[in-house]
């Protein structure tokens, strides 16, 4: 991953292959951000006109390239834009700078070095660029004969990057540039999950790479197995991973702080490959159905970077693991499960088989008594339907946590939306041979799904469902500190609610 460092230097005399300064789009042209006012001296406060000249606009994610001027000892600038010009004395919003940042690190693949001279007000821009940085430079090359850490035009992505205008020696901006790192590094961790193939990353695999991680960094670690889950009677976990040779795993991390006096639970849907099972999924829509464990890779993720902050609140995770295959062992239409719970699930239909894992581990989650429940899942095609393939929807059991949850995602810049749970659709999940069907009406199958899991949750028990189906997996181009292929989304608002937690400001 890029390496870091934060400087007051100079832009002129600074060495390295780039100088990436933030460009805004105001009425008459674009404007120079604040950050790089040297850089704008030695183009003779010329060099708005030379961006105009060249087409630059200022607009989001925009990156031009100029030659620098002389006496610098780097060769080129990069110009990104940050969108609109912040209104009277108002800074430029976090999120504009960390998409500038992200787009700026990937526009200069291959570069050893790189100083970004973007505006920084206090250590929250710091940290959002750091971030930017750290997320827009990622690339999963794994597979790739070119290999070893570099992109697929054969370049490594950006080695280093300086923040300029950022202290080295400033503890809000050093711990702002740490808190980065840690969450980044866990959530490019995530998108290599992700990315990774099915034939490698099955339940069984998925695991032992949880468990590695969990010890580095000080978890509790258990892995229920196969023969595990049938002496636990988790019905919905294994119904789904029957049909497979790879077979299911239930993995629980739990983090712990001597001080804490609140306990979260984060339960993550992990189907390493869903094929639909025996109602199989038509060609067209099977092709990137390794995406679907993207819900268990995000808590798994967020609880590690947890532990690496050291926050004051217990953190568990659990990862419901299992593929969906057809086979003469798989669970068929009309099927009936008992699940962990207890209660019995009319399978209706095998490709709704994310509930199905969710309902065991919302209810293994629920023994504990935590103070709130978030799960996270790539769930319904509904979902995208109604939000698209930017935004994730927000289900709750209760109003005032689905907007806390909204916030810490609007907050740390993953778009999200809070969404209703109708009551009336529950009638439609009625079963005549079980307490309850897997599917129900088509129309707002997103919330019938959400209602679905509600029946899972333990009584008294604050609950939260990101359906995150539609910003998981990215199959357009890269935009932003978005890459194509996994995104890693939920990471930064489920850390985000662990620290409010900490700090005693979830309610």
């Amino acid at each position: 991953m890029t390496a870091l460092t934060l400087s007051t230097a100079a832009a002129p005399g600074l060495r390295a292959d780039a100088i990436v300064i933030g460009v805004a789009k105001a009425a008459k042209g674009p404007v120079v951000a604040p950050g790089a006012e040297a850089v704008d001296k030695a183009y003779d406060g010329r060099l708005a006109a030379v961006l105009d000249t060249l087409g630059a606009s200022g607009a989001e994610g925009e990156v031009t390239k100029v030659p620098a001027p002389a006496g610098f000892k780097a060769p080129l600038v990069v110009a990104v834009g940050l969108g609109g010009e912040p209104e009277g004395d108002a800074s430029f919003d976090p999120e504009a700078l960390r998409k500038a940042a992200g787009a700026a690190a990937r526009a200069l693949t291959g570069a050893k070095k790189a100083a970004f001279a973007l505006p920084v007000t206090d250590a929250g821009d710091v940290g959002a660029i750091a971030e930017g940085v750290l997320l827009g430079a990622y690339s999963f090359d794994t597979y790739k004969d070119n290999g070893g850490g570099k992109a697929k035009n054969g370049k490594a992505p950006l080695a280093d990057a300086v923040l300029l205008g950022a202290k080295s020696r400033d503890a809000a901006h050093k711990g702002a540039l740490a808190r980065a790192v840690a969450v980044c590094e866990e959530l490019n961790r995530a998108r290599d999950l992700i990315n990774m193939p099915p034939n490698d990353l099955t339940p069984e695999a998925f695991a032992a790479i949880a468990s590695s991680a969990g010890k580095q960094h000080g978890l509790k670690v258990q892995v229920l197995d196969e023969k595990a889950l049938v002496k636990g009677g988790y019905g919905g976990i294994l119904g789904v991973g029957g049909g497979s040779a790879a077979t299911p795993r239930l993995v629980k991390l739990s983090y712990t702080h001597s001080k804490a006096d609140k306990h979260l639970a984060f339960v993550g849907k992990g189907i390493t490959y869903d094929s639909g099972g025996i109602s199989l999924k038509p060609a067209g829509h099977n092709e990137t159905m390794k995406c679907d464990m993207s819900g268990a890779a995000a808590v798994f993720a967020a609880v590690v970077a947890a532990a690496r902050l050291g926050l004051e609140v217990n953190v568990t995770g659990w990862l419901a693991l299992a593929e969906n295959m057809p086979s003469g062992t798989a669970v068929r239409p009309g099927d009936v499960l008992r699940m962990y719970s207890g209660k019995t699930v009319e399978v209706l239909n095998t490709d709704a088989e994310g509930r199905l894992v969710l309902a065991d581990a919302l209810w293994a989650a629920s023994q504990e008594a935590p103070d709130a429940i978030v799960d996270v899942a790539t769930l319904t095609g509904a979902m995208m339907l109604a939000l698209g393939s930017r935004t994730f929807g927000i289900m709750a059991n209760d109003d005032a946590f689905r907007t806390t949850v909204h916030e810490a995602a609007e907050e740390v810049g993953e778009p999200a939306w809070p969404m209703p749970l109708p009551e009336h659709l529950r009638k439609g999940m009625e079963s005549p041979t079980a307490d309850i069907a897997n599917m129900g009406e088509r129309m707002g199958g997103g919330l019938v799904a959400g209602l679905f899991l509600r029946e899972f949750v333990g009584e008294g028990i604050t609950w939260a469902h990101l359906d995150i189906a539609g910003p998981a997996f990215n199959e357009g181009g890269p935009f932003g500190y978005t890459p194509k292929g996994g995104t890693g989304t939920a990471v930064r608002t489920l850390v985000r609610l662990a620290e409010l937690t900490a700090a005693g400001d979830l309610g």
